[in-house]
């Protein structure tokens, strides 16, 4: 399993905390008798350490290339489909898909559309339950805007959640981007907000579960 590099110091500095941890309860129950101390914290220190390990998993996937898809940034499930009028950038009515990650998805993020980059804003602020109606507006966010080369905009947002405090972009104003390349990573959750022109065939419904990168969301009309 390869490890996103976004995991490699939270990984060694909970692995170190663990270690001391069980460094100081095997030194406890050294004094009094008994190992059954030391067996149950050590299994929950193992299990708790590859939990963290598991947040950061990098899978293996196929790169899909098609100009009148927009894909799933991420992996998770649908808990939004609407029209909102986007009042940062795009001013006008788009249509909104909004995909929540647990904590056992995969927390990469890859492009949803292949073009240039527009516009990117980082956005400090609150950390609302990501799936409360106001987090796109009020949580920490990012909002990255990517013009495709027929001329047609795509507008997404990483979103910060309660337990999601770290968002991570790798984009700025004028790259080149490649459909479903990596481009950020949310650690420990959240979702992510796609808008597309209000006139895009919508191809999932609230409660699908979708795979970053794979997973069709919109076919954008020509």
């Amino acid at each position: 399993m390869k490890i996103n590099k976004e995991g490699y110091k939270i990984i060694t500095t909970s692995g170190l905390i663990c270690l001391v941890l069980w460094a100081l309860i095997y030194y406890f129950q050294s004094r009094h008798s008994g190992v059954g101390l030391l067996i149950t914290s050590t299994a929950i220190l193992i299990a708790f350490w590859f939990l963290i390990v598991a947040f950061f998993r990098e899978p293996r996937r196929v790169k899909i290339h098609d100009s009148d898809l927009v894909f799933s940034p991420c992996d998770g499930r649908v808990v939004v489909t609407e029209v909102v009028y986007e009042d940062e950038y795009m001013k006008r009515e788009m249509l909104q898909i909004s995909i929540f990650m647990s904590i056992t998805n995969i927390h990469m993020n890859w492009l949803p559309v292949g073009g240039e980059i527009e516009y990117y804003k980082y956005h400090p602020g609150r950390f609302l339950i990501a799936w409360h109606p106001k987090s796109s507006t009020e949580n920490e966010r990012t909002t990255t805007v990517v013009k495709m080369n027929n001329g047609k905009q795509v507008l997404f947002r990483q979103v910060a959640g309660l337990i999601a405090r770290r968002i991570v972009s790798y984009i700025k104003v004028g790259d080149k981007v490649n459909q479903n390349d990596v481009f950020g990573f949310i650690k420990f959750g959240s979702r992510i907000d796609v808008l597309v022109p209000k006139d895009s065939e919508l191809l999932v419904e609230i409660g699908d579960p979708v795979v970053g990168s794979q997973t069709p969301i919109v076919r954008l009309q020509k």
